[in-house]
């Protein structure tokens, strides 16, 4: 289905009407006929657009307006008046009332204000977007990631989700799940890379009583404990052949056996499947079922490495920081400028999970109210230390010149540290920090 509509009305003949029109239209359509059952809507579900006539049995549309904006502040709110009310319709627009129309409704002219208002609504939220169903970023990348994962949410369809180890893969599939109508069902993930081959099935399907030794009891597996929810089937290009087949069977079928058991279960749940490795290479060589591969892959969604998205790392680094300053019951309030330039500049073969790690280091090594470059793992700074800077002109560029006149004033003061600090006008530790830096010294 697509964008869901709240649309609240006493008159029934209007709600069958636009309601029919609507979901011809691929909207998913919730009606109310009055404003108790407006505000529990509007409690318990998301909506991308809400139509509200302005008069209702039991108060008014715009009693809704000002209850559902002191709770959300951009999704569009469409006021319904009637013909020539143009009082009510101008003060809807003051109190936050995205548009207004006049009955009698003109159903293309609806559609069209619709189409636009969410339209602009989704552009103007992804543009200023720091945090998204708990995914942090805000790069071109991750804005489109964004909108990709909103679309999705809304349709039950297969997901597979590409993306390097630490990208955050399963932050994506339960952003799906979050924003779907089975929110408020199971998410149930299964690592396929972490269970032996002759124990999938039994942890897919579960198993009945006698099923096998030690089978004391019926168990149900991970499929049925997802229900009408989302199970995500992480690493799933790791499963062997024979897995494979299996997972085939039951996405065609839609039903399946637990061991040992003779009647079929329905499934209910939806898929959504994550690999760090190429699928479509793998069935070039062989190693992936095809039509395994085609029934997953019916949406695709890639997460992009760290190193492609840059202008998120100082975001994601004060998250981490805020988060394992609370959890280590520290007050770290900030990285400062240096050990920035250090985060911004290394590669991150581990993603986001090794910038995670990075920053739990950091604040547990901290003893200031301020992340420093010797409080970085030393691999990261010595990184910097290493890394080939490009040269200007052939002339030494300021990096490699403060390098050489440290390592020259070490060497002739014998290595004694407080005497080179000195020698250069700068106090030991920052001497030490420096040392550290360009690989120097050994934390």
């Amino acid at each position: 289905m697509g964008y869901r509509v709240l649309l609240i009305d006493d008159e029934k003949s209007i709600l069958k009407v636009i309601k029919k029109f609507l979901e011809d239209q691929n909207f998913q359509v919730t009606t109310a006929e009055n404003k108790k059952e407006a505000l529990k809507q509007i409690t318990a579900k998301r909506f991308d657009i809400i139509l509200s006539d302005y008069r209702l049995p039991d108060g008014t549309g715009m009693e809704i307006l000002q209850y559902f904006r002191e709770r959300d502040k951009e999704t569009p709110f469409v006021m319904i008046t009637a013909y020539g009310s143009i009082d009510g319709a101008v003060e809807a627009m003051r109190k936050g009332a995205s548009h207004y129309v006049s009955k009698p409704i003109d159903a293309e002219n609806l559609l069209k204000i619709i189409h636009f208002l969410i339209e602009k609504n989704e552009k103007n939220g992804f543009e200023n977007m720091e945090e998204f169903a708990g995914i942090i970023g805000k790069s071109p990348l991750m804005r489109e990631l964004f909108k990709e994962i909103d679309i999705v949410s809304k349709s039950e369809s297969t997901v597979l989700i590409e993306g390097e180890s630490g990208t955050g893969k399963e932050l994506v599939a339960k952003a799906i799940h979050k924003l779907s109508s089975r929110k408020d069902k199971p998410f149930v993930a299964l690592n396929c890379s972490a269970i032996p081959v002759e124990l999938f099935e039994n942890e897919l399907f579960g198993h009945e009583k006698g099923a096998y030794t030690g089978a004391t009891g019926n168990a149900k597996g991970k499929i049925e404990l997802a229900a009408d929810g989302t199970l995500f089937l992480d690493e799933v290009g790791e499963l062997d052949t024979i897995s494979q087949a299996k997972l085939l069977r039951v996405l065609q079928e839609k039903e399946f056996y637990r061991l040992g058991g003779t009647n079929t279960v329905p499934v209910r749940c939806r898929v959504i499947a994550a690999t760090n490795r190429d699928l479509e290479k793998m069935v070039s060589e062989g190693k992936f079922r095809e039509d395994l591969f085609y029934r997953i892959n019916v949406v695709h969604l890639k997460v992009p490495p760290l190193r492609e998205r840059k202008e998120d790392i100082p975001l994601l680094a004060k998250h981490f920081l805020k988060k394992y300053s609370q959890i280590n019951r520290k007050n770290i309030v900030d990285i400062d400028k240096d050990a920035m330039e250090v985060l911004m500049n290394y590669e991150w073969k581990g993603n986001v999970r090794e910038l995670e790690n990075a920053i739990e280091r950091a604040v547990v090594m901290c003893q200031y109210d301020v992340i420093t470059t010797e409080h970085l793992p030393p691999r990261i700074t010595k990184n910097k230390a290493n890394s080939s800077t490009p040269e200007i002109s052939g002339e030494l560029n300021l990096f490699e010149l403060e390098k050489r006149v440290i390592l020259k004033v070490l060497e002739e003061t014998n290595w004694n540290q407080t005497k080179a600090a000195q020698k250069l006008g700068i106090s030991r530790k920052q001497l030490r920090t420096k040392m550290k830096n360009f690989g120097l010294l050994q934390a």
